[in-house]
């Protein structure tokens, strides 16, 4: 199941999307921890790098 995922998708969009969880749980830690600007400040980040990713596989 995995493997077909990763075949489908491509070995670095995998990499980056597991990066984008990170970043989520991260964020998502540090707002119900009481640091809400630092988890705001993070949080920008997984959009960024999704449109980045479709940036890259459009470009072709």
């Amino acid at each position: 199941m995995f493997k077909d995922f990763i075949e489908r998708v491509g070995i670095m969009n995998c990499i980056l999307l597991l990066v984008v969880v990170s970043i989520i749980i991260v964020s998502e830690t540090l707002f119900l921890s009481g640091r809400k600007l630092d988890a705001i400040f993070i949080a920008f980040w997984a959009p960024t790098i999704l449109g980045f990713m479709n940036y890259l596989k459009y470009k072709k």
